[in-house]
């Protein structure tokens, strides 16, 4: 708040400024001149809020054109990145891209709406990015779910994935191991991959992609062009969904 009144009371000075020459005022004017703006803005505090608040919908303009932007130049690596799982209707007129972490409590929040959303829908392409941030057990969740869809396949794959999105234990090596086992999967072939180059590579051009989307933190969602940067609830999610649509 102090910095939009430092900013708004900069602009009306300066524009002021302009009309009085203040740089040719001598220092009893210039002070009689403070004296003056300060008595208003005191006496008018009206005017200060909407200054702010105007500068603050120009700030909220700016971010929303830089993510638009963002989403745009990096179109391709967002929706047609060949190894990102892709559920929901694959053909779908919307797509929600989803960066999300298996440890972020938020991410485990919208994970219920999200599917509610996807499946009463019908008509949605939903990209699951796995962007590990909360330390080695999210890394090591991701390596899991990756090597996974690598061996398994994408039924597979969406099985763990829920799986892990509803976990509330630790995420350990033993426990992933077990996880694999009661889906009847390849555990030693899992472990392998998990290790390997390929896993790295995809964890390391999401997280690349996510940095240079200036993405900080999960859940961070991708709509068509728009940028949900946070949790978002389900009403909402549906209404930004029923928006884009009607724009495309």
């Amino acid at each position: 708040m102090l910095k939009f009144a430092a900013l708004a009371l900069g602009l009306l000075i300066a524009t002021q400024s302009a009309a009085l020459e203040i740089d040719a005022m001598t220092d009893s004017e210039r002070a009689a001149f403070r004296t003056e703006i300060r008595s208003y803005l005191l006496e008018n505090p009206e005017v200060l809020m909407e200054a702010i608040s105007v500068l603050e919908q120009r700030e909220q303009a700016a971010k929303v054109g830089n993510d638009v932007a963002l989403a745009q130049n990096f179109a391709d690596q967002l929706f047609n990145d060949g190894y990102s799982f892709v559920g929901g209707n694959p053909d779908g007129d919307i797509t929600i891209v989803e960066f999300m972490d298996y440890r972020c409590g938020f991410c485990k929040k919208a994970f219920p709406e999200v599917e509610a959303l996807i499946a009463g829908d019908g008509n949605i392409r939903h990209i699951v990015k796995e962007f590990p941030i909360l330390g080695e057990a999210s890394t090591l969740a991701s390596q899991f779910a990756i090597a996974v869809k690598i061996v398994a396949g994408d039924k597979a794959y969406k099985d763990v994935h829920n799986t892990l999105m509803e976990f509330r234990g630790d995420v350990t090596k033993s426990n992933l191991d077990r996880l694999a086992e009661s889906l009847d999967l390849d555990v030693a072939a899992i472990s392998v991959e998990m290790g390997g180059s390929e896993v790295a590579q995809i964890i390391n051009d999401t997280r690349l992609l996510g940095q240079a989307m200036q993405i900080t933190g999960t859940p961070t969602f991708v709509v068509q062009d728009q940028m949900l940067r946070g949790y978002v609830p389900f009403a909402q999610m549906e209404q930004i969904v029923a928006q884009v649509r009607s724009d495309s």
